[in-house]
């Protein structure tokens, strides 16, 4: 593992999810389902080694700012995506909630 560098984060479609990148080493993905117009946030991992180094933190912005530049909505099933969109209130409108019907007399 690398002690230096950057995280750099890229879209990995083909696998259907966010990569962390740490010193050209693999250091967490979150993955996602696309419904729609909205990505469901399913598993998010950090290797062990990568952990306390903000990954897991660069990997969900860089995911939620892709799916605000594209237009879609997210739905965190993942307890880490859910947790950093209630800690950053700037990526709350992204958030998928479902509606409520009105009550019907």
């Amino acid at each position: 593992m690398s002690d230096t560098g950057e995280v750099v984060v890229s879209e990995a479609p083909e696998r259907s999810r966010y990569e962390a990148h740490v010193g050209g080493e693999l250091a967490g993905w979150s993955e996602y389902t696309l419904a729609g117009e909205m990505l469901v946030f399913t598993h998010t991992e950090v290797q062990p080694a990568f952990e306390g180094r903000g990954v897991g933190g660069a990997l969900t912005r860089y995911a939620l700012d892709d799916v605000r530049c594209r237009g879609l909505r997210a739905l965190a099933v993942c307890p880490f995506v859910l947790g950093w969109i209630r800690r950053h209130p700037a990526y709350a409108d992204l958030e998928y909630r479902s509606r409520t019907r009105p009550d019907v007399d």
